[in-house]
């Protein structure tokens, strides 16, 4: 697929953990977690480059290895977006910024197509998230983040809680987000100036600043789903989930 806008993907991937320890690094099928995530966003023929921000020598080292592109950032950069920013300052060629999270080891091509598909349509949004259908097991988790829309598909909020609340038998759409972004990469360099918001630190979601902000988020949606390893449990499962 071919298109006329430059698309630099970051992988922002930091050693410190504290649910999972040493994530990036941890084996899945014989491969660090953090390698999975890089080739995997190789496949995508759309991006223009590809390159890991990270703040650990160790994780630099797994992707030099296999021939990858490595940024050295700060570790005291305390979000994914804000890393990618400073990785994006020195790419003024670039249109359009992915933020991928390095703990998404099974992203597939096509979703990174639906996430900057407004984009390639002529739109030029401040950001776009992706997200699917909220399975009714997840609805109560906290550690499902949860997204409604307004008729446009834009992001009304982000929330680790139920939302909304179901007064009536009347049921409206709510999705579960996927923690990765697309920016332009004017806004992505506006974001870190930003200062944080007090729902954005209620929550740990960085995405509610600029809501809070009063930009906008396009949601897009996709019916994939892929296993995002943040927990031993979500690691044990991705011992066995299906590659493609």
């Amino acid at each position: 697929m071919k298109n006329s806008l430059n698309i630099l993907c970051v992988i922002p991937s930091r050693i410190r953990s504290t649910r999972l320890p040493r994530k990036p690094l941890l084996p899945i099928h014989g491969k660090p977690m953090i390698q999975w995530t890089y080739e995997n966003a190789l496949r995508c023929d759309i991006l223009s480059e590809v390159i890991v921000a990270t703040d650990c020598k160790e994780i630099a080292e797994v992707i030099e290895r296999i021939g990858g592109k490595v940024a050295m950032t700060d570790p005291d950069i305390p979000t994914g977006s804000e890393r990618a920013a400073a990785v994006a300052v020195n790419y003024p060629q670039a249109d359009v910024v992915i933020n991928l999270q390095g703990d998404e080891p099974f992203i597939k091509p096509e979703m990174l197509k639906q996430l900057v598909n407004p984009y390639l349509t002529g739109e030029m949004p401040d950001m776009t998230t992706l997200a699917y259908p909220l399975a009714e097991d997840k609805y109560t988790s906290p550690g499902t983040v949860k997204v409604v829309t307004d008729l446009a598909g834009n992001a009304l909020y982000f929330s680790r809680s139920p939302i909304p609340y179901y007064r009536t038998e009347e049921k409206a759409p709510v999705y579960n987000h996927m923690g990765l972004y697309a920016f332009r990469r004017d806004f992505l360099l506006l974001y870190p100036t930003l200062p944080q918001t007090p729902l954005e630190k209620t929550e740990s979601l960085e995405q509610l600043r600029a809501l809070e902000h009063g930009y906008k988020i396009r949601v897009c949606l996709t019916n994939d789903k892929t296993l995002e390893v943040n927990t031993p449990e979500e690691y044990e499962q991705a011992q066995t989930f299906q590659l493609n």
